[in-house]
């Protein structure tokens, strides 16, 4: 068996997890998440200041508290919180190590920067960051050299935690159910705290003040038990494992650099308190190219709230809203003018801040001039001479500049990742074997097909009452660029087979109104009782452009649990 345990599901998470998860209990590997789409992009714009930067400087501060600790507990450590300079963390470990009469043998994984090479690959001008997601070969060969520490740039989250797998059970390439198991595991742990009660849909159900962080007990054969260190906070459950299953993933097919693990195939048993088993996951060839994020400035924004008060609150609208839009002169015009009302407001309220509504403008351009000083004065001028109560949230900002993340997809075979042992060595790490040559491993089935286990949408369910969808089901929701995935689960088989049949793709446009015109896929996950949706364009181009209220999706599962629908009582 073994141990892996995870102390960082963003840059920015809880500093002390990594000690806590080192001293609470036993551990083998202790990884860390510290990438996501937006954090590529402020570690792009610190590289820009001073090339010797663009690594999640957290981290290292946890190292100068933890790396003797790590040492002397035995734990390796594996994260990606070399961002786009992992060779320059790996070597300013080895610094701290040394001034703290340490040996600390650390590796470091490169090969995921593809920004020297964006005219030779084809991709596009203007880029800040081009990274390709690496697979996990490389931390394994890394940790069979013999680090401590494994230092990544841009890996599959997932890659982390099959690393070290793959280095302690002897893995190749081939044994795709294994590493399919593996990665299942990994995409579990990868957001720390939401394995473990963090962001739950029932949160009430459990004691979640200070969840502790995950750890995977991983075998031979890819099975894996979820479970946290005893005496910590929140709770392992199928609940809170399905719900971190289905957080920005899609069909039944969860592609990776290593392998394709097959989500229809999960099943999970509630083992004992706090103790989750995954086993049964199948797994298939990895496709023949690699995901390369995408980071570039596209252009600068501004924002100016407005406080509508009382009555007329939507004619206090227009009038402000064409007033602004006719003292800006047409030579200072942003290119973009988006008008947002939010209907914060309550009838006979009891005090200003419940009886106001917000009307939200948003202003982009690749001129910083024309979201800046022009469009803050046009804004403040008229307060004496706009709509009764007129205030601002905050005086006008200077505006800023917004950064657009996007995909494109590169033949693996043109990426060369190379793992850089604790020793100095370089060892090439090949791409997965073509598809051609797995394919007796392939698992042969049709995702089209129908589902055995799908609901009849003629059963008679009893009388019904309008009721919120969160009652019976749950949901997690995030981003994938500029597309949100919405995953909602029932919590037993009756609330699946209603649910299955319900939640269509034209019903989840009735319930999101926002959704109307997007493209919207979804997918039956009968193995974890889920419907998972992909809503395409949704937020617009990425978290960095802030097109929504909500950049990230974070709460769009919510948003739906709220929506009243007719619910069979005997579910109720």
């Amino acid at each position: 068996m073994l141990r892996v345990g995870n102390a960082s599901g963003f840059y920015g998470d809880r500093f002390s997890a990594v000690r806590e998860m080192l001293t609470d209990g036993p551990l083998d590997v202790l990884t860390g998440d510290y990438l996501a789409e937006l954090t590529m992009l402020i570690l792009a714009r610190d590289r820009l200041r001073d090339p010797s930067l663009g690594y999640a400087k957290t981290f290292l501060r946890q190292m100068e508290e933890c790396l003797g600790l790590a040492l002397e507990r035995g734990v390796r450590i594996v994260v990606n919180a070399g961002g786009l300079n992992p060779a320059r963390l790996a070597e300013a470990i080895r610094e701290l190590a040394k001034r703290q009469g340490l040996e600390a043998a650390v590796g470091h994984v490169k090969g995921d920067d593809l920004l020297p090479r964006r005219a030779e690959l084809g991709l596009p001008e203007g880029l800040l960051a081009a990274n390709a997601y690496l697979g996990a070969f490389g931390i394994a060969e890394c940790l069979k050299g013999g680090a401590d520490v494994v230092v990544t740039g841009r890996v599959t989250d997932a890659a982390l935690v099959a690393g070290p797998a793959i280095a302690h059970f002897g893995w190749d390439a081939s044994e795709l159910d294994a590493l399919a198991g593996a990665v299942v595991a990994g995409h579990v742990l990868e957001c720390g705290a939401q394995a473990t009660g963090g962001n739950y849909a029932f949160f009430r159900e459990h004691d979640v003040v200070r969840p502790g962080f995950p750890l995977a007990e991983l075998h031979a054969d890819g099975s894996s038990v979820i479970t946290k260190h005893p005496g910590t906070g929140g709770a392992v459950t199928t609940g809170t494992v399905t719900a971190q299953l289905l957080y920005e993933t899609g069909g039944a097919r969860y592609l990776g650099p290593d392998v394709t693990a097959r989500l229809d195939t999960v099943r999970l048993t509630q083992e004992g308190p706090d103790r989750v088993r995954i086993d049964g996951v199948r797994g298939e060839a990895p496709p023949p190219t690699l995901k390369v994020g995408l980071n570039r400035l596209g252009g600068h924004r501004n924002e100016v709230v407005f406080v509508l008060t009382g009555l007329d609150i939507e004619a206090k609208a227009a009038l402000v809203q064409r007033q602004l839009e006719e003292a800006l002169p047409p030579d200072a015009r942003p290119a973009e003018l988006r008008w947002t009302l939010a209907r914060t407001d309550h009838h006979d309220a009891a005090t200003e801040e419940t009886a106001s509504a917000l009307l939200r403008l948003t202003a982009r351009d690749r001129d910083p001039a024309k979201v800046g000083r022009e469009l803050g004065k046009a804004a403040v001028e008229l307060g004496l001479a706009g709509y009764p109560g007129f205030h601002l949230t905050a005086p006008p900002g200077p505006g800023a500049p917004y950064g657009v993340f996007t995909a494109a997809h590169v033949d693996a075979g043109k990426v060369e990742q190379t793992a850089v042992l604790p020793d100095g060595r370089r060892i090439a790490v090949p791409p997965a074997p073509a598809a051609e040559q797995l394919a007796a491993q392939r698992l042969v089935a049709d995702p089209t097909a129908p589902d055995p286990t799908a609901p009849d949408p003629t059963a008679d369910q009893g009388p019904t009452r309008r009721a919120p969808l969160g009652l019976v089901a749950g949901a997690r929701s995030g981003d994938k660029g500029g597309d949100a995935n919405l995953g909602v689960w029932a919590r037993d088989e009756a609330g699946w087979r209603w649910l299955a049949h319900t939640l269509t793709t034209e019903r989840l446009r009735q319930l999101l109104p926002e959704t109307a015109d997007l493209t919207i896929t979804r997918h039956l996950l009968a193995n974890l009782r889920a419907v998972n949706f992909t809503l395409e364009g949704l937020l617009g181009e990425g978290v960095a452009a802030q097109h929504r209220f909500d950049p990230q999706a974070k709460a769009l599962g919510e948003w739906l649990r709220s929506r009243h629908l007719d619910i069979p009582e005997a579910l109720l």
